[in-house]
């Protein structure tokens, strides 16, 4: 009980920490960084709109994910785990990495279609089947989250 909750301690100041990072990236680092490759490659300045935004939500997806964490690890700490209501906040998970992996393929398949160097479209198609496996995983998570509440309700029905 006690490495649980130091653990929870734990990664609540590392997702405090990568939230603030994230923030920084959104705001600061992604639109100098494609605002600086446009000025540099003049041909490829169309991209730069499209690019800040598609990575911008890419992140904002990962913050979706750090907060439904947060909120999961508050239930952890408080015994509330096994409820319904951590069944949303699984969800959250679930949609914010279908809507990152969505829009993933959609970036594949137009790097795909426009590139002359397979190097990119084969990255792209890794990290596509990463965050698919990420998704997959997490449908089974909530799959064994849900089994355990039935149970656990039908326990306390017992007792």
């Amino acid at each position: 009980m006690f490495t649980e909750h130091r653990a929870v301690a734990q990664l609540r100041v590392l997702l405090v920490l990568l939230f603030g990072v994230l923030v920084m990236f959104q705001t600061f680092s992604l639109p100098g960084q494609f605002a600086h490759m446009a000025e540099e490659s003049p041909d490829l300045a169309y991209l730069r709109w499209p690019m800040t935004a598609v990575s911008v939500f890419w992140v904002l997806c990962v913050q979706v994910v750090i907060v439904a964490t947060w909120k999961l690890l508050t239930m952890v700490k408080n015994d509330r785990i096994f409820s319904e209501a951590s069944l949303a906040w699984v969800d959250a998970i679930l949609w914010a990495i279908a809507a990152g992996w969505v829009v993933l393929v959609g970036v594949l398949l137009y790097v795909g279609f426009n590139s002359d160097d397979p190097g990119l479209p084969l990255l792209l198609f890794l990290m596509s089947i990463g965050v698919a496996v990420l998704g997959l995983l997490m449908v089974v998570m909530r799959a064994l989250l849900r089994q355990a509440t039935t149970l656990r309700t039908d326990m306390e029905a017992v007792i």
